[in-house]
């Protein structure tokens, strides 16, 4: 049972718990190591280890649930976003210019599917992570001033019934618009009203569209020539 339907009617709900978004910061921390080092920016433990010390930070200053306002933690909040986009932006433009003109890495099959699996994920959590920070002004705002006109209009925001008063997207709904993003191409259930937003989702559309077609056309290629 959520917070919402925890919550007696006419009282604010609880704001977002961190623990969720923190484990897919976490997660996206780990994806550097499992991919060859010349995906990672630097070294492989750079952007990782600055995701680990921005995200301490963010829960020493604003710990259990997300509803901290004040500029500071807006500011670490967008740096957070910023790395985790950084590091999925270079392993995605990279892999891309290693298909684009060959790389002997990328002549195994397998090893070339693995590693266009970790990069297409790594960029869905990147925008999972975009989306969440910046509609509405952030978890924060939501929680503490929720617009009348949201960035996405998310199902049970154009339908109220559907969901408990109060009813607010979290950090796992926005995971859901960037995963079904990347894999349909357009919108799915939450419709981008913002035109940064629509701009948002076609960029990763786009890039989703070249990530895979380029790794399952040379996968297939190299299945099709051993």
């Amino acid at each position: 049972m959520s917070d919402d339907e925890n919550a007696p009617s006419g009282e604010r709900p609880r704001a977002e718990q961190r623990w969720t978004a923190s484990a897919f910061v976490l997660l996206s921390m780990l994806i550097p190591f499992l991919l060859p080092s010349r995906y990672a920016a630097g070294t492989s433990w750079l952007l990782p280890a600055i995701e680990g010390a921005v995200l301490l930070a963010l829960v020493i200053v604003d710990p259990g649930r997300i509803d901290r306002p004040g500029r500071r933690v807006r500011a670490l909040s967008i740096a957070l976003v910023v790395v985790i986009a950084a590091g999925a932006a270079w392993a995605a433009g990279r892999l891309v210019w290693d298909l684009l003109h060959g790389n002997p890495d990328t002549t195994v099959a397998n090893e070339l599917l693995l590693s266009g699996a970790l990069v297409w994920l790594q960029t869905v959590l990147a925008f999972g992570f975009l989306y969440w920070e910046l509609d509405g002004g952030g978890p924060v705002n939501r929680h503490l001033h929720p617009r009348r006109r949201p960035d996405l209009a998310f199902p049970q925001q154009i339908e109220p019934t559907l969901a408990p008063a109060g009813w607010r997207p979290v950090f796992f709904d926005y995971l859901y618009l960037a995963l079904t993003n990347a894999t349909a191409f357009s919108p799915t259930d939450v419709m981008p009203l913002a035109r940064w937003m629509k701009l948002a989702m076609a960029a990763q559309s786009i890039l989703s569209i070249v990530v895979l077609s380029l790794v399952v056309a040379n996968a297939v290629n190299l299945l099709g020539s051993t």
